[in-house]
């Protein structure tokens, strides 16, 4: 008995990138496009009624961005793998989409051929990574706990301490405009955008501990 067709949700905000992704498996037996959608929340809505083995989804989309939406899909139980699709491979991209459950990452100069093998292999459940993106990665990896200065690090764990700017400047005896420097320094080097996502990675990454003195 043939296997079925692997089924595929194709999620970006621009209809001409949509028909383009639609092109590269229409025809071919091994694949079924069973829906698209223009943004997150629609994706999201779409998976639960259409049940696909994998989503391939755009990051930067209104209503609800790409991240956002897998970590809903998570939420309300979709098992469909997900296989981002994008022009963005910053850090500040690849790795919430990573930590939030994406299976693979691939940049829209994917070649055609690449991009199928991708889907096959994603909905298998394997990782599938583009080569700037594992680059990224793995530097993550090997060089988790010396991305960040000494000062820097002692910012981080005033803030950790729930220190403002203003009081870690008074504890650290240098200007609040010095410590917001540091701190969006940490941000840029820890890939987040808030306090909050800066000391949650700093912990997952070991930068700081429970035992740390603040």
């Amino acid at each position: 008995m043939a296997e079925r067709p692997i089924r595929l949700l194709i999620v970006d905000d621009h209809p001409i990138v949509r028909d383009g992704i639609k092109g590269m498996f229409t025809g071919d037996p091994d694949f079924e496009v069973v829906g698209e959608a223009g943004d997150g929340a629609q994706a999201v809505e779409l998976a639960r009624v259409s049940n696909p083995d994998v989503v391939l989804m755009d990051l930067r989309m209104p209503r609800m961005d790409g991240v956002s939406a897998i970590k809903e899909l998570a939420r309300v139980g979709v098992p469909a793998r997900v296989l981002v699709l994008t022009t963005y491979d910053t850090d500040r991209d690849v790795l919430p989409a990573i930590e939030a459950g994406a299976t693979g990452y691939l940049l829209k100069d994917t070649g055609r051929d690449e991009l199928v093998q991708a889907v096959r292999t994603a909905a298998r459940g394997a990782a599938v990574l583009s080569p700037s993106v594992a680059t990224r990665l793995l530097t993550q990896v090997r060089t988790p706990a010396d991305t960040l200065s000494e000062r820097e690090l002692e910012v981080l764990r005033l803030i950790a301490d729930g220190a403002t700017n203003r009081e870690a400047a008074g504890r650290l005896f240098i200007s609040e405009a010095t410590v917001k420097s540091h701190v969006l320094h940490i941000y840029a080097k820890l890939g987040v955008n808030d306090r909050a996502a800066a000391v949650a990675t700093a912990f997952r990454r070991g930068l700081l501990t429970l035992g740390d003195d603040t």
